[in-house]
C-alpha cells in the first residue's frame, strides 16, 4: 500500500496532489469494494453530480479512473490513496464517507411491449425512483435524493435525452444496452444482470450426413428468453437480438437441415458456409472439414516501395508458395489444406528475424532517407528469403542543383544533380519530400539526393501553390496569378503577364472601380455594401469566383442581388428559399423569378433568376448540370463545407462563369469546408484536398509557424469578410429578420390534425358566448404545433424543423464571438432545446419561472466568460432585465401581441448595450404563425398612425382572432 501511496504522489503534479488532499478532506472518498488484487472507490465531485470510480492496484503499483480528464493520474487517483492510506491507519479497510452515498440504478421489468425501462436511487436497501433528470434534480430544479453519480450515469442521462423511462422501441433498446453496459446497478426484475453488445439470434450447424454433410440454422441454445423490443436473455446477460437477414425460403431450406453430397462439399466449405458466416454464427462439427497438411514454416521478408519509402513486412509462412501465414499469434489460412503449426520451430523463426533486422513475424516498417539507405544495407545481408529488391535503389547521390525558368502564364522548374544531368528528379517529388518533412529524395534513375533545403525554406510553399494551381500543361488559371507575381518578385524576376488588370484584389481591395448598379434596383446601400458589389463585380470581370463572409445580418443577399446579371441560379436551404424570392421582388423588381421547387418544378429557360435548395441539387443535378449559368450562388454556403458529400459533389458539377457562395461562417470545425467552397470558386486555386491537407490544414493546426498568414495572404483577394462591429457606424441600432422554416411531413400531419381541431373549438367558444381568452386558450394547440409536435398531448417528436433553423443560427452566432437569447412562452419548448445545445457543444444557462437565484443567472450570463446563450421564458424574462451581454435575439413562437415581443428584445436592446442588436423571429411556413406577423405589422402601423407609442397591440379582435386560422 505504502509504494502505491508513493508512486501516485511523485507521478502527480503539486496541483493535483493539493485538489487530492482537499477531496480526502471533505470526505469525498467512499469505499466500494476491496481485495488483495483491486480496492475500488469513488469520489464525489461537482457538489455531489458525478462520483467518479477509482480502481487501485497495490501489487502492481498501478491505478485507474474512469472520469474523462486528461490528467494521468487525476486528482481523483490522489484523493482515493490518500483516503485509503487514512483509512487504513485508521484500522479500517475501506474509507467512509460523510456525504450522501445514494447510487443510480437502472431497473427493467418485463412488460408486454418489452422490457420496460426506470432509474432509482439506491439508499442502501431502498430504492427511490427518479422523476426528472440528474442535473435537474441536483440542481435543485425537482425534488429528488441526494446522490452521487458515476461519469457511465452522466454519458448515459445524455443518451436518454428527454426521455427518461417507459419501453424503448425494437431499433433503441439495443443503444440502450450500449449505454447501460458501463453502469454497475444494472437489475431484471430485481435479479441483477450484466449486458453484452454480441448479438445473438440464429447459428448454423454443419454435421456428418451419411457420406456427406448437413447444414441447419437454429435458434441458439444459449438464448432463454426473447423480449419484444429486440433483446434476448442469455442466462444472466441481456444481448441485442441478431438480425439473421435470413430470407423465409432459406428457413425452409434449412430447418431441417440442407443436404450435401461429397461432390458439392468444396461448395459448402468454400461458398455457402464464408456467406452464411457473414450473417450468423456457424458450427462446424464435421471432423471431415477441413483438410490438414504437415510442412515446416519459413521466414518471408517482403521488400517493395511507395513513392521514396522502403517498405519492409516480415511475416512466418507455411508452404511455397504460402498456404498459410501467422498473424497476431494465429494461423491464418491462405490457400490449399490448412497446415498444423509448429510453435518450437516458429519460435527459432522469430529469435533470427529480430537478431538480423530488428523485426517480429507480422511487423511492417516504412523507412526513410538515410534509414532507408542503412535498412537497405541490412536486407542485402539477411540470410532470410527477399521477395523483392527495392532495396537496391537506396544509396546517396550528389546535392541537388535548382534551374527555374518563366514563360507568359506558365513556369517550369527543375532540380538536377551536381555532375549528373541525366538524372533528374521532378520537382513535385521534391515538394512532396520537403513537405513530408524528408531529408532526401528519390532520383529518377535510382539513388537518392539530398533536398536544397535553405532554397525550399525561402520558396518552397509558392512553389507548392503554383505546382498544385497548374494543370497538365503548364498553365495557370487566373486565381493563380497573385502567387505567381510574389514568387517572380521575390526571385527578381519580371512580372507574369496580366497582372496589372488584377492589382486591385493584391492591395486589399484600394482602387476597385466604381460598379454599374442595376437599374430596376430599388434599394440605397450602405457603404460597405457598395464595396462588396465593387468587388463582386471585380472578380466577375476578372472570370474568377467570391467568398462573401460578411457577418449575419450585414446583408449579404442584397449585395449578391446587385451582381447578378444574366441567368442566374441560386442555391439556398429550403428555409431561407422563399427569403431569397422576397427580397428579389422588393430590390430587383424587374427579374423574372423560377421558383424550381416542389414536385411540379420545371426549369424556365427565360428566368433571370432561379431559386432552388440543395436538396434538390442533389438531386436534380443532371438537369442543373445541363445549363451554362451566367452567375451561381450559394447561399448558406457552409452546407458544402464536406467536400465528400453529395451536396458538395453535386455544387462543384454546375457550369457558371460567374460563381459566388454566401457564409457568415466559411469555416465551423475544419479548414476542408474552406477548401470546399473556394474548389467550387476558383477550381484548383488550392491543389487537391489531399494537397491542401497536407500543406495549409495539418501545419495550422500544429501551429507551424506562418502556415496560417500564408494561407490568409493567398486568398485574401477571393473572400471579403465584414463583422458587424467593423461596420456598426452604418448599421441601424437595431436589425429585425425573420427566419422561415418548413414543416416537414410528420410535422405538418401533426399541424393539420390540430388546425382542423382546433378551428373547430375556436367557433364553438365563440358561438358559445365565450370570451377572447377562452378561444386564444383553443388556439394554444395550434401554436405549439408550428414550433414541436412533441408539445401536442400525445405525440412524440425527437427534433422540429423550427429547432433545426434556430441551432444553425445559433452555431453561426456563438461562432463569431456572439451572445444570445433565445424566448419562449413554453419552458415546455425550452426543455426541448437544451438536449440538441448539449449535442452541438452549445454551453447555455436558463431563467424561467422556476429559477431561484435569478441574479445568479443574469451574472453568469452577463460575465465575459459566461455561457453564450441563454434560454428564457417571456414570463420570467420578458421585463426587468439588463442583458447587455447579448446583441442576437431568437423568439422561437411570434406571439398576436407584438409589445411583448419588444419588451423581450428590449433586454438586450437598451442603454449599455455597445453592439448593434440583431432580432430574429422564428416562423414555421403556411402556419398560423405567418397570420400572427401579418397581424403584428397591421397592429404595429396603426398604432404608430394613430396613437404613437400607445399600446394599441394589447388587445385583438373576434375577427382578427378568426383570421388567424384561415
Amino acid at each position: 500500500m505504502q509504494a502505491l501511496f508513493e508512486t501516485i504522489r511523485d507521478a502527480c503534479g503539486p496541483g493535483i496532489w493539493s485538489r487530492g488532499i482537499e477531496l480526502a478532506r471533505q470526505e469525498a472518498v467512499e469505499g466500494e469494494s476491496a481485495s488483495d488484487e483491486m480496492i475500488v472507490v469513488r469520489v464525489t465531485t461537482r457538489g455531489g453530480l458525478l462520483a467518479p470510480r477509482v480502481q487501485l492496484f497495490p501489487d502492481d503499483e498501478e491505478w485507474d479512473c474512469d472520469c474523462d480528464g486528461n490528467d494521468d493520474p487525476c486528482d481523483h487517483v490522489a484523493a482515493a490513496v490518500i483516503a485509503l492510506r487514512q483509512a487504513r491507519q485508521a484500522g479500517n479497510a475501506l474509507p467512509v464517507s460523510s456525504r450522501p452515498t445514494a447510487r443510480i440504478g437502472y431497473r427493467l421489468t418485463r412488460r408486454s411491449g418489452g422490457l420496460h425501462f426506470d432509474r432509482v436511487a439506491v439508499i442502501e436497501e431502498r430504492e427511490v425512483p427518479l422523476e426528472g433528470s440528474l442535473v435537474a434534480i441536483a440542481a435543485g430544479k425537482i425534488d429528488g435524493p441526494d446522490f452521487a453519480a458515476s461519469e457511465a450515469d452522466r454519458k448515459l442521462e445524455n443518451f436518454l435525452g428527454s426521455r427518461l423511462s417507459g419501453v424503448f422501441p425494437h431499433t433503441a433498446l439495443p443503444q440502450l444496452l450500449r449505454a447501460l453496459r458501463a453502469c454497475d446497478d444494472v437489475r431484471l426484475d430485481g435479479e441483477k444482470v450484466s449486458l453484452s453488445l454480441e448479438p445473438v439470434g440464429a447459428v448454423g450447424v454443419v454435421e456428418d450426413r451419411g457420406d456427406g454433410f448437413a447444414l441447419s440454422v437454429m435458434r441458439d441454445p444459449a438464448i432463454t428468453e426473447v423480449f419484444g423490443n429486440g433483446v434476448a436473455l442469455c442466462g444472466e446477460v441481456l444481448r441485442p437480438l441478431a438480425d439473421a437477414r435470413i430470407s423465409q425460403r432459406e428457413r425452409e431450406r434449412w430447418l431441417e437441415g440442407e443436404y450435401f453430397s461429397p461432390d458439392r462439399a468444396a461448395l459448402l466449405v468454400a461458398e455457402v458456409i464464408p456467406r452464411l458466416q457473414e450473417r450468423i454464427p456457424v458450427e462446424v462439427r464435421s471432423e471431415r472439414l477441413p483438410r490438414t497438411t504437415r510442412v515446416p514454416p519459413r521466414l518471408l521478408v517482403d521488400v517493395g516501395r511507395e513513392a521514396d519509402s522502403l517498405t519492409v513486412e516480415a511475416q512466418i509462412v507455411y508452404g511455397d508458395p504460402p498456404g498459410a501465414r501467422i498473424e497476431s499469434g494465429e494461423l491464418i489460412a491462405l490457400q490449399g489444406p490448412v497446415p498444423l503449426r509448429d510453435e518450437v520451430a516458429e519460435g527459432r523463426l522469430q529469435r533470427t528475424l529480430r537478431k538480423e533486422l530488428g523485426l517480429s513475424p507480422g511487423q511492417g516498417v516504412q523507412l526513410h532517407d538515410r534509414e532507408a539507405i542503412e535498412f537497405a544495407q541490412r536486407l542485402r545481408e539477411f540470410s532470410g528469403e527477399l521477395r523483392g529488391d527495392a532495396h537496391r535503389d537506396y544509396f546517396e547521390s550528389a546535392d541537388l542543383e535548382v534551374r527555374l525558368s518563366s514563360d507568359p502564364g506558365s513556369f517550369d522548374l527543375e532540380f538536377v544533380p551536381d555532375g549528373a544531368t541525366a538524372n533528374r528528379v521532378s520537382s513535385s517529388a521534391v515538394m512532396a519530400a520537403w513537405q513530408a518533412g524528408r531529408a532526401m529524395v528519390a532520383l529518377e534513375a535510382g539513388g537518392f539526393a539530398p533536398l536544397p533545403v535553405d532554397w525550399l525554406e525561402r520558396y518552397g510553399r509558392q512553389v507548392a501553390d503554383l505546382l498544385a494551381a497548374r494543370d497538365a500543361s503548364g498553365s495557370l488559371a487566373n486565381s493563380a496569378l497573385p502567387d505567381l507575381a510574389r514568387l517572380c518578385a521575390e526571385l527578381e524576376l519580371p512580372p507574369p503577364p496580366g497582372l496589372e488588370g488584377l492589382r486591385a484584389l493584391l492591395e486589399d481591395f484600394d482602387g476597385l472601380p466604381e460598379a454599374s448598379l442595376p437599374t430596376d434596383l430599388h434599394a440605397e446601400l450602405r457603404g460597405y455594401q457598395t464595396l462588396g458589389v465593387n468587388w463582386l463585380m471585380f472578380l466577375r470581370q476578372a472570370g474568377l469566383g467570391g467568398l462573401l463572409a460578411d457577418d449575419m445580418g450585414l446583408g449579404k443577399t442584397l449585395q449578391a442581388l446587385c451582381a447578378i446579371q444574366g441567368r442566374s441560379l441560386v442555391v439556398a436551404p429550403t428555409s431561407v428559399l422563399f427569403g431569397w424570392a422576397e427580397q428579389a421582388r422588393m430590390f430587383r423588381p424587374d427579374l423574372k423569378i423560377c421558383m424550381y421547387h416542389g414536385p411540379g418544378r420545371e426549369l424556365d429557360p427565360d428566368a433571370d433568376l432561379t431559386l432552388t435548395s440543395y436538396a434538390l441539387l442533389r438531386l436534380d443535378i443532371d438537369a442543373l448540370a445541363a445549363v451554362s449559368w451566367n452567375t451561381a450562388i450559394l447561399d448558406e454556403a457552409q452546407a458544402i463545407k464536406n467536400p465528400s458529400g453529395q451536396v458538395a459533389r453535386a455544387a462543384y458539377r454546375l457550369r457558371a462563369d460567374f460563381r459566388v457562395t454566401l457564409t457568415g461562417t466559411p469555416v465551423e470545425n475544419r479548414l476542408e469546408e474552406l477548401w470546399s467552397q473556394l474548389h467550387f470558386l476558383n477550381p484548383g486555386m488550392l491543389g487537391t484536398r489531399e494537397d491542401f491537407r497536407r500543406r495549409y490544414a495539418r501545419p495550422i493546426a500544429a501551429a507551424e509557424p506562418g502556415a496560417a498568414a500564408h494561407l490568409r495572404s493567398r486568398i485574401r483577394p477571393f473572400v471579403l469578410r465584414r463583422l458587424k462591429r467593423d461596420v456598426a457606424p452604418e448599421l441601424p441600432p437595431r436589425t429585425e429578420v425573420v427566419l422561415h422554416c418548413e414543416l416537414d411531413e410528420s410535422e405538418r400531419a401533426v399541424y393539420d390534425g390540430a388546425r382542423a381541431a382546433t378551428r373547430d373549438d375556436v367557433i364553438a367558444k365563440l358561438n358559445a358566448g365565450g370570451g377572447v381568452i377562452q378561444a386564444l386558450e383553443a388556439l394554444l394547440r395550434l401554436r405549439q404545433a408550428a414550433c414541436h409536435s412533441g408539445l401536442v398531448p400525445g405525440q412524440e417528436a425527437a427534433g422540429s424543423s423550427k429547432i433545426e433553423v434556430l441551432l444553425r443560427a445559433l452555431e453561426e452566432a456563438t461562432s463569431e464571438g456572439h451572445k444570445a437569447l433565445v424566448f419562449s412562452q413554453w419552458t415546455g419548448l425550452l426543455d426541448r432545446v437544451e438536449p440538441h445545445l448539449r449535442q452541438q457543444d452549445i454551453a447555455f444557462t436558463r431563467l424561467d419561472g422556476s429559477t431561484r437565484d435569478r441574479a445568479g443567472v443574469v451574472e453568469s450570463f452577463q460575465s465575459k466568460d459566461g455561457p453564450p446563450v441563454l434560454l428564457i421564458s417571456l414570463r420570467a424574462g420578458g421585463t426587468g432585465l439588463n442583458l447587455t451581454a447579448a446583441d442576437h435575439v431568437f423568439l422561437l413562437d411570434p406571439w398576436w401581441n407584438p409589445a411583448v415581443e419588444a419588451q423581450a428584445a428590449d433586454r438586450a436592446h437598451r442603454i449599455g448595450q455597445e453592439n448593434p442588436v440583431s432580432v430574429f423571429r422564428l416562423v414555421a411556413r403556411n402556419t398560423v404563425e405567418e397570420r400572427i406577423l401579418a397581424l403584428q405589422s397591421h397592429k404595429r402601423g396603426l398604432a404608430e398612425a394613430a396613437l404613437g407609442a400607445a399600446d394599441r397591440t394589447a388587445s385583438i379582435t373576434r375577427d382578427e382572432l378568426l383570421a388567424l386560422l384561415d
